[in-house]
């Protein structure tokens, strides 16, 4: 046997020419060797050439660079296999359940469910029928699949071009324990983010996807799956949310409505509870308040319960028949509203949660009782940290504490805590706990427009969605509101944190 053939290190396609030769022709494409004529003596393909190719040496030249099993050829074994593992389950789920999905995604489904009879067993059963939910879901899930699987591709070539290039400058790639360690040291953000990154692709944009698709279709209560099918529809729903309206479906007067007083609440649930926090953490921290350790405990107490138990018990108190409006009414406060108008005549009680205009009132009341305390500790922990020379120079030039307020500690405190404001209002946007448990099975809409589209004057947009979920089945027009409170949300977060970044105080 020649010389060359005994060089281990040598890549094959510097052999080319050798093998030649020596009557042996080398693919460098697939890494095989062919027999040329009047070549070796006695053999069309040599043993030792044969077990070369059978070795790891040469397998990633037999193996498509995407394919994980391509690390054999690198003497990652256990990487190759658990790369394959994953790209495996990926076809396996594209080709049983994924792509027959596809294929029926443009129609939803054609066969609806039946009872057919079977003269083999003589007796009434369901046919093999199409679920529109299950195609839709099973579709989104493929696309999604198929995405990750290319993107996964592309970076198994890219790791194989990158070993291959490290074999060529002389240096041994990483095996699985070396790789193992590299993750939990250099690279130890890329593990951390991997979990991270999973749960927002399942939990977050899979059904992101999944609504968006609802809302084109006409998925409601008269076409639930599986005993009935959905299609698609268009921009059907949109035009009834903006400009379809009828003497029974006034989803357009609805919206409009609804989304004036989320915005409303999202704006005063917001600053009552920052300023109120704001306020308290300086009554608290002042040196002249006595026993600030007792105040601040006291006001914390109220975070350990939890916010739905406290938003019950307040429901209960706040009701027609509850403890408050017996006490308004022993104490003669109750007389005295109707005196100057702000009840009827015929009223007995305090409508807290059952009229519209009391009942956003007290929302946003109750709200700072439970909201109070969070702004209260945050504010605590900036006021801190705002520089003793400000303030002291501040009192030296002769500024009131109302002055030093508003100039040093009210801007420091936006600067610090701007993208928690913008946070917390998007949070209100989408606060069901308040809404729904103080005005579930209490507040009762008069404006039959609203009852219509299934809203409330107290509903928001988020609560409005639930009802038309839960007690409606209407969940096209919940998916077209959903997109709504996204696209808002998303909006007024990319403005607000762009003005920040360019209104940002700087404080030395």
């Amino acid at each position: 046997m020649p010389a060359f053939y005994r060089k281990k290190k040598q890549h094959p396609v510097c052999c080319k020419a050798l093998c030649k030769k020596k009557g042996v022709d080398f693919c460098g494409r697939n890494g095989s060797y062919t027999a040329l004529a009047g070549g070796w003596p006695g053999a069309e393909f040599p043993s030792k050439i044969r077990s070369r190719i059978r070795s790891r040496r040469y397998f990633y030249k037999a193996v498509p660079p995407h394919l994980g099993l391509g690390y054999i050829g690198h003497g990652q074994l256990i990487k190759a296999l658990l790369v394959t593992l994953v790209q495996g389950l990926g076809l396996y789920f594209l080709g049983t359940s994924g792509i027959p999905a596809l294929k029926k995604f443009g129609t939803l489904g054609t066969v609806q469910m039946e009872m057919q009879f079977n003269p083999l067993t003589l007796k009434n059963e369901v046919n093999n029928y199409d679920n529109s939910f299950a195609i839709l879901l099973l579709s989104v899930i493929a696309l999604v699949v198929i995405v990750t699987l290319i993107a996964a591709a592309m970076l198994v070539v890219q790791s194989n071009y990158a070993l291959q290039a490290q074999k060529a400058a002389g240096k041994k790639p990483n095996n699985f324990r070396q790789d193992i360690t590299l993750y939990l040291n250099e690279k130890f953000y890329v593990t951390l983010l991997t979990l991270p990154v999973l749960g927002v692709v399942v939990f977050t944009i899979v059904p992101l996807f999944i609504l968006i698709a609802v809302a084109f279709t006409n998925y409601d209560q008269q076409h639930m799956p599986p005993a009935a099918l959905f299609t698609w529809v268009g921009l059907a729903n949109f035009a009834a949310l903006f400009g379809g309206q009828s003497l029974t479906v006034t989803f357009n007067y609805a919206f409009g409505r609804v989304l004036g007083w989320t915005l409303v609440w999202a704006f005063f649930a917001t600053f009552t509870t920052f300023f109120g926090g704001v306020f308290l953490a300086m009554l608290i921290n002042n040196k002249k308040t006595k026993c600030q350790k007792l105040w601040r405990t006291l006001f914390m107490v109220t975070i350990a319960v939890p916010q739905f138990v406290t938003l019950l018990l307040v429901r209960n108190f706040f009701s027609d028949a509850g403890i408050f409006n017996t006490l308004m009414s022993n104490a003669g406060v109750t007389d005295f509203l109707k005196t100057i108008g702000l009840l009827g005549q015929n009223m007995n009680h305090i409508p807290f949660l059952t009229d519209q205009h009391w009942a956003k009132f007290m929302i946003v009341l109750i709200n700072i009782w439970v909201g109070v305390p969070y702004q209260m500790i945050i504010a605590t922990g900036v006021l801190m940290n705002i520089p003793s020379d400000m303030l002291e120079a501040s009192t030296i030039d002769g500024a009131s504490p109302w002055q030093s307020f508003i100039h040093i500690k009210l801007p420091y405190l936006f600067s610090v805590q701007g993208p928690a404001l913008v946070t917390d209002f998007v949070k209100n946007v989408n606060n069901f706990n308040v809404i729904y448990l103080l005005t579930q099975d209490v507040y009762i809409t008069k404006d039959q427009a609203l009852a219509s589209s299934s809203a409330k004057e107290v509903d928001l947009l988020v609560t409005w969605l639930f009802r038309l979920t839960q007690e409606q089945y209407n969940y096209k027009m919940a998916a077209v509101i959903g997109i709504m409170v996204f696209i808002i949300c998303a909006v007024f977060t990319l403005v607000c944190f762009r003005f920040l970044n360019k209104k940002e105080a700087t404080f030395s």
